[in-house]
């Protein structure tokens, strides 16, 4: 694994993909790779793709990543796809998505699967975006499934979200108050080539003069067309002011602490679960105690507590699985 890791530095593409294999995978060394991969991290800015099946998203990131090339900037694509039922893995994958960047060392392309997550991300998709961090892209941005009530996992990973809707998606006042529209810092009205864009755009300033706290950043309204190039240039731009705004008022940083704590309190949450799950799996104490609750010796509430208290015990003789310590220099 370290000879995979010293590849990676170097900024070999092979090493970042099968680094991002073993994160997306779970295998049991991700904790140890992201462990060596995290004092790189930091550098990136993480862009959030979103909106509903058919807006064009891979359309727009691809004509996005584009522009940013002829500027000299680096980008790491994710892209959540639909997970086959039976794989588990991307419908879609890499070779049929942005043909345009195949051989650009500057882009680099991962599909992930959803894999039975219910929001609009995998899993892992937040661990991907840090290795793409870590591997020095200048740019990280992140492609959702869809939208949804459940899939604002976005906002708890992007620095800037953008939301595309497009003319004749149906009922736009309809989606807008579905609850979406509230994690978007710029909204993107697609295929603005086509007729009704000009009133899609109209009914979400009209939304953002009823609802948006003036005190705060006011989404813009970019009308876009991935077919035209229309508003590309100005959809970076309102991408750009969003990130000078959290910059300049200390958002920026704040919110970066405040995901780093959650992050680190995941982990401990998500490790906890794999050392109970561990000693389900084996006869023991936790076992005896389920059986106690389904014979009604004891309540769910007792046996839990029990369970935790027997877990703890275990830990401290187990240690956890997969975690190095490792002082940050």
């Amino acid at each position: 694994m370290n000879d995979l890791v010293n590849r990676f530095r170097t900024g070999e593409q092979l090493a970042l993909a099968r680094l991002i294999s073993v994160i997306e995978n779970e295998d049991s060394r991700r904790n140890e790779v992201m462990a060596q991969l995290y004092p790189l991290m930091g550098k990136t800015y993480i862009v959030g793709i979103t909106g509903s099946p058919g807006a064009g998203k891979s359309s727009l990131v691809d004509r996005l990543s584009v522009i940013l090339r002829k500027r000299d900037e680096t980008i790491g694509i994710i892209a959540v796809d639909p997970s086959s039922p039976f794989s588990g893995g991307a419908l879609l994958g890499d070779r049929i998505r942005m043909q345009t960047h195949a051989l650009d060392k500057g882009v680099f392309i991962r599909s992930m699967g959803t894999r039975g997550s219910l929001g609009g991300l995998a899993h892992t998709t937040k661990d991907v975006a840090k290795a793409m961090d870590a591997f020095g892209f200048q740019w990280v941005v992140i492609e959702t499934v869809g939208v949804g009530q459940a899939e604002i996992d976005i906002m708890h990973i992007a620095d800037t979200t953008v939301v595309i809707l497009t003319p004749g998606a149906g009922d736009s006042i309809q989606t807008i108050k579905a609850g979406i529209m509230e994690i978007a810092d710029v909204f993107a009205v697609n295929k603005s080539d086509l007729p009704g864009a000009d009133r899609v755009a109209t009914e979400i300033e009209t939304m953002l003069d009823l609802h948006c706290d003036t005190t705060k950043w006011r989404p813009p309204v970019v009308q876009v067309s991935s077919v035209t190039n229309m508003g590309l240039e100005d959809l970076l731009n309102a991408i750009e002011n969003h990130r000078q705004h959290l910059l300049a008022t200390g958002v920026f940083q704040k919110i970066r602490q405040e995901r780093i704590k959650e992050e680190t309190l995941e982990i401990v949450n998500y490790q906890w679960q794999q050392l109970v799950s561990r000693q389900v799996k084996i006869p023991g104490r936790v076992n005896e105690l389920l059986q106690e609750v389904l014979n009604r010796k004891i309540d769910p509430y007792t046996a839990a507590n029990n369970i935790l208290a027997h877990v703890a015990a275990s830990f401290k003789v187990e240690g956890v699985e997969g975690a190095p310590q490792r002082k940050i220099m």
